[in-house]
């Protein structure tokens, strides 16, 4: 085994001749989607489980301050979309961080990073699915008065749980009524396995249909999303406000995975470069006007959920239910139950159709069977990759539980942001010819500014503030117990990394955006428990162990590179 072949690339051109600048032909994607399209399926992504579920465990965590956390999320996502954006002017093909690694780092980051986007689409897909269930069972009840047993609205893993720890009604009620098969009880969430199946046929008749179900979805949820903090606003008591971080910063941090969940979802973008007109162009449109009005949404409606009751009610599944059901604002139940269904159906979708094209990538590059990079001859959609992602998100609701899946997913995409961002650092620079090429033509650059002095002196001030703020912190860093040996562990590397990086930008001009977007995700990785870095590191095993039983001797780079 050669090592210089893990770490061998694809040029720019070689991926542009694949699928980013070649015609539409018979065995192709259909190019029908525009910059609007691109921007409603990134709100489709990003406004969804963390908006109706996960903002709820991040506001009981980190209390009012909880919109520090989102603002910091947001500043690091909004770096990191500038990345993307470069990338996809750059290398407008499917495959997302995927691709953009193979350019950058090589064959072996790239296949990391193909495998960490297993967790942020389909792995997600889990826990979208198990809230869209929890507020669609609500919305029969209360809407339509109809009643589906404990047991068909409840995964196994849950119920299991409430019977050994003896609370948790609903899942008392679903192990104890459930009927027996073989000695096996039969508990799965219906509605969560129901839903993965409509996506997963929606996703492969064609992207034109999706696009037309998303835009519609989007439309909708973002005016009832407008009610809810118009409605909410009425009743905000200022007082729930005090304190403002309960739990101190270490509290606003403990809501990282829950609120980095949140905006995964605009990276989705990225897998649709074959299917947009324009993707050199609107593709950087679509992630960054995203981002920016799911921010502005996300930070209004902390402060409307804080506002309107103590952030210690918030810690359930379905806060925006719990708020107004606690202030008997009984009208508004359906309407956010009918909110929360549809806007969770968009994430579904944004996610089941981004992962097939990953897929589909890596196949083309031979790191993945053939099968997975096949076209439907009708519909031009990776059929094949298509059904594998939905049976990859359906099997597991049959034995997993939403909190391991919100955990799990945000430190691998976490990952990807990482690669994504060092990637721009290393890239060739592009000459003067070829930037006033993109210049011209509207396509997207990221802006060149020099950190050789402006990123060593965020450090220094940095560590200053830090220091006269939290005079213990540097000393609390250094100080091991049993329960902060890794949480210290990754505070102390990710110190080193800024000291290494600050000397780095000094002799070698880096550019600052894409540093910053590095720093900042690195920091993210810090809030991660000792939990997610156990469990992701079994699934980089599994995805090094399949590499290089299959990958490493698959790869199309084996017959074009020595």
């Amino acid at each position: 085994m050669s090592l210089s072949k893990l770490f061998r690339r694809k040029s720019t051109t070689t991926i542009l001749q694949q699928g980013g600048d070649a015609e539409e032909h018979s065995g192709g994607l259909h190019r029908v989607l525009t910059v609007r399209d691109l921007t409603f399926f990134g709100i489709a992504a990003i406004i969804g489980g963390g908006t109706f579920s996960a903002i709820g465990n991040a506001c009981f965590s980190g209390g009012p301050g909880v919109v520090i956390l989102y603002v910091i999320c947001a500043i690091a996502c909004g770096f990191t979309a500038m990345c993307y954006a470069e990338f996809a002017s750059r290398v407008p093909v499917s495959g997302s961080a995927y691709t953009y690694a193979y350019v950058s780092f090589g064959e072996l980051f790239a296949w990391i990073i193909g495998w960490a986007l297993i967790m942020e689409y389909s792995i997600g897909n889990i826990y979208i699915a198990f809230s869209w269930s929890g507020y669609f069972t609500n919305l029969l009840e209360e809407g339509f008065h109809i009643h589906l047993p404990a047991w068909l609205t409840i995964n196994y893993q849950s119920a299991r749980d409430a019977i050994e720890a003896g609370k948790g009604a609903e899942g008392i009620a679903a192990w104890n009524n459930a009927p027996m098969w073989g000695g096996l009880r039969i508990i799965f969430d219906l509605p969560a396995v129901a839903i993965n199946v409509l996506i997963t046929y929606l996703v492969y008749r064609g992207t034109k249909e999706s696009k037309n179900f998303s835009n519609i979805m989007v439309v909708v949820k973002l005016v009832i999303i407008a009610l809810v903090i118009v409605v909410g606003a009425l009743y905000v008591d200022i007082d729930n406000w005090t304190p403002f971080m309960p739990n101190g910063f270490g509290g606003v941090m403990g809501g990282v995975s829950a609120v980095f969940f949140a905006y995964i979802g605009f990276d989705a973008v990225s897998t649709l470069a074959e299917e947009s007109k324009n993707p050199q162009r609107d593709l950087p449109r679509g992630m960054i006007w995203s981002l920016v009005i799911c921010t502005v949404l996300y930070i209004i409606l902390a402060l409307v959920l804080t506002g309107m009751v103590s952030y210690t009610l918030l810690g359930v599944s379905d806060p925006l239910a719990e708020i107004f059901a606690l202030k008997g604002v009984k009208w508004m139940l359906f309407i956010v139950s009918i909110a929360a269904v549809v806007a969770m159906t968009s994430v579904m979708l944004v996610f089941q159709l981004g992962q097939p094209r990953i897929w589909m990538t890596m196949s083309r590059d031979g790191l993945m069977p053939k099968k997975f990079s096949s076209i439907h001859p009708k519909f031009k959609t990776p059929g094949f990759a298509t059904i594998v992602t939905g049976l990859v998100v359906g099997v597991p609701i049959f034995f997993t539980d939403e909190n391991f899946v919100l955990d799990f997913t945000s430190i691998g995409t976490l990952f990807a942001f990482v690669l994504v961002c060092g990637g721009v650092l290393v890239l060739s620079p592009q000459s003067e010819a070829e930037m006033a090429e993109r210049k011209a033509s509207g396509k997207f650059r990221i802006p060149y500014i020099n950190s050789k002095f402006i990123y060593p002196a965020i450090v220094v001030v940095s560590a200053a503030l830090i220091q006269y703020l939290f005079p213990t912190f540097f000393k609390d860093v250094f100080r091991f117990t049993e329960d902060n040996v890794i949480t210290n562990c990754s505070m102390i590397v990710f110190l080193i990394l800024c000291i290494v990086m600050a000397v780095l930008a000094f002799l070698k001009n880096l550019s600052l955006i894409p540093l910053l977007g590095l720093i900042s995700c690195c920091y993210l990785l810090t809030g991660m428990a000792p939990s997610n870095w156990k469990w992701f590191g079994v699934w980089l095993v599994i995805g090094l162990v399949f590499y290089f039983c299959y990958g490493y001797r698959k790869s199309k780079l084996n017959s074009t590179q020595p």
